[in-house]
């Protein structure tokens, strides 16, 4: 049976649609560069808890320290040690944040409530402190938003410093390369050989401890991650068409660096700076941990929870709060930086 001999019969083929449909081209919505991102960035759930989470760590150190009449460096020595007390909680009858806690004693673990005592009057039958207090009578729930504040203004030294110096020495560095790159490269990793702890040390010898020391001492070192980051991207771009061409037409070194390669790489710059953060919050808590911190009766995360260490086994509340409060910060950045990463870049999402 040939070719020739084959018969199609009507109702051998049908098509799929009547309508035809599947042929028709489709319109999609134009979307921009920014609200892509935007979208990407909303589907990832853990980038927007982190979000919501830095916005409210933010209000509460805005307004916190304001919420009771009490201030960071207030101390009432009648009122030390007293447990976490909330009024609306403690109507529950559920056993936490009534003012109650557990202490080891010879006879054993005895619950005390220093708020009151049936025998007399304390005083305190009407006073609430929803944190507790520490050993000198100071209201650790002004004190941890208070010391958030450092914390806040430790994150927004390390975008800064990364955004206009590292970024900019890195931008330069991989440009221009040769000689330049060789020097600038040579002088940030000998400044990035002095430990940061050895650095801090050094500046309070020579300036009096506090915060714009520790400022400086993040400032002098702090860059170096982005630098590197911003000559690396900026190695694999120069030598691109678009480069080429600017070039050609006559364009400025620094008109390239600026207008042409850096909004090319700002996404990268971004991520790398919302990492640097949990790192540079996480630095300035160990230094107040060691004493190399913000002075006495200043409060910072770090100097919280190195005062409440003392006192862990016997009142360990002092220690939780501020430890939450950091422990909340660091992963909140890092699951914004986290979002971020994936939002700017899927592929990245995919290695």
């Amino acid at each position: 049976m040939n070719n020739q001999d084959t018969l199609f019969k009507p109702d051998d083929f049908e098509l799929v649609r009547e309508d035809q449909s599947d042929f028709v081209d489709e319109a999609y919505a134009k979307e921009s560069y920014w609200r892509d991102i935007l979208s990407r960035f909303v589907k990832n759930k853990g980038a927007v808890i982190g979000l919501f989470f830095i916005f409210l760590i933010i209000l509460m150190a805005v307004v916190g320290p304001g919420m009771n009449e009490h201030t960071y460096d207030s101390q009432i020595i009648q009122h030390q040690n007293l447990a976490p007390r909330i009024r609306a909680i403690e109507s529950l009858n559920i056993g936490i944040f009534d003012g109650s806690e557990k202490m080891s004693t010879s006879t054993g673990v005895v619950e005390v409530n220093k708020y009151v005592n049936p025998e007399k009057e304390t005083g305190l039958e009407n006073t609430y402190y929803w944190f507790g207090t520490d050993v000198l009578g100071r209201d650790i729930f002004t004190r941890t938003w208070t010391g958030t504040r450092i914390s806040l203004y430790i994150a927004l030294v390390a975008v800064l410093v990364d955004m206009l110096f590292g970024m900019s020495y890195g931008l330069i560095s991989g440009y221009f390369g040769g000689k330049v790159d060789m020097a600038m490269q040579r002088f940030s990793e000998v400044l990035n050989g002095i430990p940061t702890l050895v650095l801090v040390t050094l500046l309070i010898i020579v300036m009096k401890p506090g915060l714009f020391t520790i400022t400086l001492a993040l400032a002098l070192t702090g860059w170096i991650g982005m630098s590197r980051v911003a000559r690396a991207q900026v190695l694999k771009l120069k030598e691109q068409e678009f480069i080429l061409a600017s070039k050609t037409l006559g364009a400025k070194d620094f008109f390239i660096i600026f207008k042409e390669i850096l909004p090319n790489i700002f996404g990268q710059l971004i991520i790398m700076s919302m990492f640097s953060v949990p790192n540079a919050i996480f630095t300035e808590a160990f230094l107040a941990f060691v004493g190399l911190g913000v002075p006495a009766p200043n409060a910072s995360l770090g100097s919280l929870i190195s005062d409440a260490f003392k006192s862990f086994t016997t009142h360990p509340y002092m220690i939780v709060f501020p430890v939450i409060v950091l422990g909340v910060i660091m992963l909140s950045f890092n699951l914004l930086a986290d979002g971020l990463r994936d939002a700017f870049d899927p592929k990245m999402k995919e290695r």
